[in-house]
């Protein structure tokens, strides 16, 4: 079970080989990684909440699940058992075992929030300001990893419409949803129609008098079994936890491949099929022009997964429904639309969307200058020019998360040994000659993949370039053979000396 912050025993003292922000997902494999590859590194990791988890912490709205299969969101090295989507209890659970297994909580230090991030080069040493519930210390470490995630916990995007301070009722965001919130007998309309909102839905339908989700525009879903014949077959065969997880690892990937090709390939046949098989679940008469058909092409936002289609269970019921349309204004009874139709609701859940930080909105100075991150350009999407002794995890939008934070973790600890290797105190990314024309492009292409929370912030997020190794790619297959044997010593990585 997981221990309170203050049952941590770890000492965080000065000169630390590596700091770690982020207790979630990514900040744990990368404590494995440290752990069993670069034993004699000192390393800590820092976290603001009071418990591991980071995302499955922050989030605690009805029915809360992943929205990818634990095969692939979780480790490598920690064999998932459950079925593919699973709550954010049985995450955590998972998370909490794989910490305890592996001594790895020792290295924690809860209500810990990082402010400030200084970097001397005299002394190749980052100057780390947190502050606790006791006040404030300096950390100093030779090397910060960020593994703080892509989103501020601390607030979800909030739009604000005409006639809100008007409304009797409550206005809810799913990220800071209130512990004693009762929506049992209420009519609840939920803004939005991604991910959360697909999951909120049915859960707040068992006992909600109605909830409406009202949608600005349609939403592709993928609905699917919550497990299937050949889990259960291969199942039956009882091979070792680790061989099933890693087949299931692999089919999985498969199906994501195929998926994301034909996005490319055939996104009319794409969408075709995922529209028929939300017909299926909502019947021959249902809108589904209207109501569940998109006007972009799949997978350019993320596409939900719906286990056993329970959205569209819901829906058919009657317990719930989909309006299309947009918000004039609220009224003190609910909401009217720019239809002029009007829906009453006791509770209203913005499911909005994430506002995208980067690094965790810290404060970075190199020898006491500003550093501007939007201006720095990336370098295999995990370090980023003019920040030395710097790595950073941001996952796959297509696949899931961990799947790239493992390889960093990887990449980073290789790294550090080969740093050793050449007595080098420090590294930073820096331009070529030869790439000093190269163009600048967004974080994230557009035209790629356009979700909300992503457009809203690419003017804070790095550079990337037209050529490695100065790509952010969002391609799994692609940088899994070249991040394990990216060079080292390409030019492009400068160090120094102790």
């Amino acid at each position: 079970m997981s221990q309170p912050a203050t049952a941590t025993s770890t000492d965080v003292g000065p000169d630390l080989d590596v700091l770690v922000i982020g207790a979630g997902i990514s900040g744990i494999d990368a404590a494995y990684h440290l752990t069993t590859t670069m034993p004699k590194q000192r390393f800590a990791i820092l976290d603001s909440k009071r418990d591991i988890g980071g995302t499955w912490r922050t989030h605690k709205f009805p029915g809360i699940r992943s929205d990818s299969d634990l095969f692939t969101f979780g480790f490598k090295w920690k064999p998932w058992t459950g079925i593919p989507i699973a709550t954010a209890k049985e995450i955590l659970a998972y998370l909490d075992e794989a910490i305890e297994e592996n001594d790895l909580r020792r290295h924690i230090r809860f209500g810990r929030t990082v402010e400030r991030a200084e970097w001397d080069s005299d002394d190749s040493i980052w100057q780390v300001a947190v502050r606790h519930s006791q006040g404030t210390e300096t950390i100093r470490c030779r090397f910060l990893w960020m593994c703080s995630g892509y989103y501020r916990h601390s607030e979800g995007y909030q739009p604000e419409w005409p006639g809100m301070a008007d409304f009797e009722g409550q206005i809810v965001h799913p990220q800071t949803w209130p512990e004693d919130l009762d929506h049992t007998g209420k009519r609840v309309v939920v803004i939005g129609s991604g991910a959360t909102a697909a999951t909120l839905v049915p859960a707040l339908s068992k006992t909600a008098k109605h909830v409406t989700m009202l949608q600005r525009s349609p939403t592709y879903y993928y609905p699917r079994p919550a497990t299937d014949d050949f889990i259960e077959t291969l199942r039956a065969l009882d091979l070792p936890a680790a061989w099933e997880h890693e087949i299931l690892r692999r089919r999985f990937l498969h199906e994501q491949q195929i998926i994301t090709r034909r996005s490319f390939e055939e996104p009319d046949a794409l969408a075709a099929d995922l529209i028929a098989a939300t017909q299926a679940y909502l019947g021959p008469d249902y809108d589904v022009a209207t109501h569940f058909t998109p006007s972009y092409r799949p997978w350019r936002q993320r596409l939900a997964i719906v286990p056993e289609g329970d959205l569209f269970v819901a829906i058919r019921s009657g317990k719930a429904s989909v309006v299309t349309d947009t918000i004039a204004r609220f009224t003190a009874h609910g909401l009217e639309l720019d239809s002029g139709e009007e829906l009453d609701a006791d509770i209203v859940v913005t499911a909005t969307g994430l506002v995208l930080n980067a690094l965790g909105d810290i404060e970075f100075s190199v020898d006491g200058k500003a550093v501007d991150i939007s201006q720095s350009w990336t370098h295999r999407g995990v370090m980023l020019t003019g920040l030395p002794n710097l790595a950073m995890v941001f996952g796959y939008l297509r696949t899931s998360w961990t799947m790239r934070a493992d390889m960093v973790s990887t990449y980073v600890c290789r790294l550090i040994a080969h740093m050793q290797e050449r007595q080098a105190a420090s590294v930073v990314p820096a331009l070529r000659p030869e790439d000093a024309d190269m163009p600048a492009r967004p974080w994230v292409d557009p035209e790629n993949f356009n979700a909300g929370y992503i457009l809203r912030g690419l003017d804070i997020m790095p550079k990337q370039g037209d050529r490695q190794p100065w790509l952010m790619t969002q391609d799994y297959f692609s940088d899994r053979e070249t991040l394990p044997v990216a060079d080292l010593e390409d030019g492009t990585l400068r160090y120094s000396p102790g």
